[in-house]
């Protein structure tokens, strides 16, 4: 009885290990047969260079035949053209051509005509390239008789004008990602940028005027620097320059929160469609995507234009904080309306702009720059939400610092498959043994027993 129910138990061990090397071999070959071909595959890249694409063909068809362009869902360029050939054109160069019916030169001239228009605080406008509209949106503290008035004028521009009401109140939002603090309020730390003598943080101009102190506590025992630069209204950005002089370590990372960051490798343009991040101490690291660009924002305290419009989230808190892609810096926050909790409207300021205007580049990793605008490996940093700038360290996560148990047990890596194979190979392995050594003591015993 005991011989059996050893036979049924070694069984039962040998078929788990024969099922455990069928299941890790299929999942091998799953893992191999989804992995993109190589880095040129991944999402990101893809979106990035669909982007880059659009940019040129429309840079290169002119404005008098596009209307813009963008990244569709699957990453791809989409530009929008006014006439057939012009779509051919897009084609031939591999993008997905939409026929509208008004150009961007039609589109950019709306929007000077509400410029001129006289200034309503609380309405925003921007150009949305997907529907071939100036979209108009006015928040709740714009009385009916100047929402009347703008209306008015949006008609007498053409159909194309589209107006919105919306919840909320359109604000900049002071305070911040890792709060620095003066006596103009709490702001976030954007992105650490350096003339090459001095280094500084980018955050935005609404934050404080020049001469601005700034700490990094309530209590003002640890001073940050003081603002020596800046724009606003009309540009939404400012310097404020270390008091030792230096970012300090990890200046080229942003942090995301819960020791984590994400180290940022250049500047760029953003593109409508395209997936973004934002980091902020009020609500955290968030995303969402681009929706329009050259958006004009009327503030309570001034008008600023050419901003970033966003689907995502923001909140008093989070003014100033860095908005990042595929670890590429784009913007700082603004302002918007809305929050968290509903979801809102959010706007950044561009940052290739802001560093042309201010003289400035990116701060990177054995002190060497990239100019303002490329693609070199610059830094950001100053503190998305508890980075370099206020003086923590964030570790910086993604594949380059993925711990190797976290890359072995990703369901779309091999690595799970190699486990189960592995320890299915232990298991039939040790079963063999098991059989083996028993058999031996069971010949001695039968061997001793014969000789007696």
């Amino acid at each position: 009885m005991r011989h059996a129910r050893r036979r049924i138990v070694r069984r039962a061990a040998r078929l788990a290990a024969v099922g455990g090397l069928l299941l890790g071999g299929t999942m091998v070959t799953r893992a191999v047969a989804s992995e993109p071909p190589g880095p040129s595959a991944a999402p990101g890249t893809l979106a990035r260079a669909a982007s880059g694409a659009g940019a040129g063909l429309v840079a290169r068809l002119g404005g008098d035949r596009t209307a813009g362009h963008w990244v569709d869902a699957d990453g791809r360029p989409v530009v929008a053209v006014t006439d057939g050939s012009t779509a051919e054109a897009v084609r031939r160069a591999g993008a997905t051509a939409k026929v509208v019916r008004h150009s961007m030169t039609e589109l950019r001239s709306a929007a000077a005509t509400l410029r001129s228009a006289p200034r309503v605080p609380g309405t925003a406008w921007a150009l949305d390239y997907r529907s071939n509209e100036v979209v108009v949106r006015g928040d709740r503290t714009v009385s009916g008789a100047d929402w009347s008035r703008l209306t008015g004028v949006a008609e007498g521009i053409g159909g194309f004008v589209r107006m919105e009401r919306t919840e909320g109140v359109f604000t900049t939002r002071l305070n911040g990602a890792e709060p620095i603090l003066s006596t103009a309020g709490r702001c976030s730390a954007g992105f650490n940028v350096t003339d090459g003598t001095s280094d500084f943080i980018l955050t935005a101009g609404h934050c404080g005027p020049t001469g601005s102190v700034w700490f990094g506590d309530g209590k003002g025992d640890r001073q940050i620097g003081t603002t020596v630069a800046g724009s606003f209204p009309g540009d939404d950005f400012s310097l404020v320059e270390y008091a030792g002089g230096r970012a300090g370590d990890a200046a080229d990372v942003v942090a995301v929160g819960g020791g984590k960051g994400v180290r940022i490798t250049g500047t760029g343009e953003p593109a409508v469609g395209q997936r973004v991040f934002r980091s902020g101490s009020t609500s955290g690291l968030r995303e969402g995507r681009v929706t329009a660009l050259d958006a004009t924002v009327n503030y309570p305290e001034g008008t600023v234009t050419g901003l970033i419009e966003t689907d995502v989230c923001a909140e008093p808190g989070d003014s100033g904080g860095p908005m990042f892609s595929e670890g590429v810096a784009l913007g700082v926050t603004s302002g918007g309306s809305g929050d968290c909790a509903k979801g809102g409207t959010t706007f950044f300021q561009p940052l290739p702009e802001a560093m042309a205007a201010l003289g400035v580049r990116l701060v990177v990793s054995g002190r060497e720059g990239a100019a303002a605008g490329t693609s070199a490996p610059p830094a950001t940093g100053a503190a998305g939400a508890g980075a370099s700038a206020a003086g923590a360290s964030a570790p910086v996560t993604g594949a380059g610092g993925t711990p190797l148990l976290a890359r072995l047990t990703d369901r779309r890596n091999v690595g799970p498959g190699l486990l189960v194979v592995a320890g299915s190979l232990v298991a039939l392995v040790a079963t063999r043994w098991i059989r083996t050594e028993q058999d031996r003591k069971a010949y001695r015993r039968q061997y001793s027993a014969t000789w007696n």
